[in-house]
């Protein structure tokens, strides 16, 4: 009987020994849902991505001609006019001559020299060349404004910098916009969203 109570302790957690030949039943595996939800939530992550990139190419894509339009019928040629020289029923409204020839850098400085501070006309003084701001898609908008100043982030222009983008976002407004300023060399001087 001593030789059995060696063999098998009564201690409970410990398992018998295995005779010759024989070997331990593996640990049981442990359940993993961490890695299931978080692909699943990827997943998920992944298909609205998806939608949203097909949705803004799908509604980018509605432009019709011109003449296909319902209400932009052309009218019946007058007499001494051949049916090519037929004239609209309607004429689309002209954009003022002066808007329409001006440089977005331009439209900016006068918006600000309108509505604007005097800190803020001083700083858009500064300014140079006006990217992007004429092609919005409420999606990612990126504006690049170019300026005199030197001397980047770091340099003692980087508070104009901010002023200009603050005025921009004034002057602009897009529901995921990001405007860059840059120095003269190309460094970036500020940025902000509008």
């Amino acid at each position: 009987m001593n030789q059995m109570n060696q063999q098998y302790p009564d201690q409970p957690g410990q398992q018998p020994p295995t005779p010759a030949g024989m070997y331990a039943p593996p640990p049981p595996k442990k359940k993993r849902t961490g890695a299931k939800v978080g692909i699943g939530c990827g997943g998920a992550f992944g298909a609205l991505v998806l939608i949203g990139i097909i949705a803004a190419v799908a509604g980018g894509g509605d432009a019709e001609p011109q003449a296909d339009k319902p209400g932009k019928a052309a009218t019946a040629p007058a007499k001494g006019q051949s049916r090519g020289d037929a004239k609209p029923a309607e004429a689309e409204p002209k954009e003022k001559p002066e808007a329409a020839h001006k440089s977005p850098a331009d439209q900016f400085k006068a918006f600000v020299a309108k509505n604007g501070s005097a800190n803020e006309k001083a700083a858009i003084g500064h300014v140079t060349k006006v990217q992007g701001a004429d092609e919005q898609n409420d999606i990612l908008d990126s504006v690049d404004i170019h300026t005199d100043f030197t001397g980047g982030m770091l340099g003692p222009h980087q508070s104009e910098g901010k002023l200009i983008a603050s005025v921009f976002a004034d002057w602009k407004h897009s529901k995921n916009g990001l405007v860059t300023i840059y120095d003269a060399k190309g460094e970036i001087l500020s940025n902000g969203n509008f």
